[in-house]
């Protein structure tokens, strides 16, 4: 889906998209990419700002509370708080305009497999002549990675994609480690590390993970951000 109030971006990238074997659909206010996504989701959503009736910012607000496709924003507004807020909304990328169509189909051809990759489950049927992984305790959380599967101090739990299993698992081996965003995204997707795009993939995992572990995302206790370095995750009673 693109989401933009100018015909011209439409008529740039839709050959690009439908080059790469994509349906494309145009939108072109804001309500009218809330409502499309309700009736029928899709695999991904290129969202301008400046959107008649409600701007981009709402709409991925809306969009991304019920939906977990991936979002990337193409704007003019190219301000640091304008990315921020974007990406801290839940979108995966954000690309200032101008831009290369070429580029933007490459980005959006890397977070719809990343996301894939992610939200695959846990493949059970390969492993199952294997010995059973040890589980990992790390503070109050106890992870269980033959079920994919972590549990909470309170009982409660939440079932993990292979993605998030193999990106929690990276860090709890060692509590209290620094971890840059290269080496999270070469440990986690597998993949040679690039730059900008796949830093953005990394905060919005991390951002999900998060939602996976933490008793408040917003407030984490266990996965934390270490400013001009990295994450690093840590033990809030001081065991492991």
């Amino acid at each position: 889906m693109i989401a933009d109030d100018e015909p011209e971006i439409h008529e740039l990238l839709s050959p690009y998209l439908k080059r790469e074997g994509y349906r494309v659909e145009s939108v072109f206010s804001g309500q009218d990419a809330i409502t499309r996504c309700y009736a029928a989701p899709p695999a991904a959503m290129l969202l301008d700002v400046m959107l008649p009736e409600r701007d981009g910012f709402e709409v991925c607000r809306r969009v991304r509370g019920a939906f977990d496709f991936p979002i990337l924003f193409l704007s003019a507004r190219g301000q640091e708080s304008d990315k921020v807020l974007g990406l801290g909304l839940g979108a995966d990328d954000y690309v200032t305009k101008p831009f290369s169509p070429a580029e933007v189909v490459a980005r959006v051809n890397a977070h719809i497999r990343r996301h894939q990759g992610l939200a695959q489950p846990f493949p059970r049927s390969q492993t199952d002549m294997l010995p059973a992984p040890k589980n990992i305790k790390v503070g109050g959380l106890l992870i269980d990675p033959a079920i994919a599967r972590v549990w909470k101090r309170d009982g409660s739990h939440a079932d993990l994609s292979a993605g998030e299993l193999r990106l929690l698992m990276f860090f709890a081996q060692s509590p209290g480690r620094i971890y840059t965003k290269k080496q999270l995204y070469e440990a986690a997707w597998e993949e040679p590390y690039l730059g900008l795009s796949e830093d953005n993939t990394v905060m919005v995992a991390v951002r999900r993970l998060r939602e996976r572990v933490e008793d408040a995302p917003e407030d984490p206790k266990y996965i934390l951000t270490v400013r001009g370095l990295g994450y690093r995750m840590v033990a809030p009673d001081g065991s492991n």
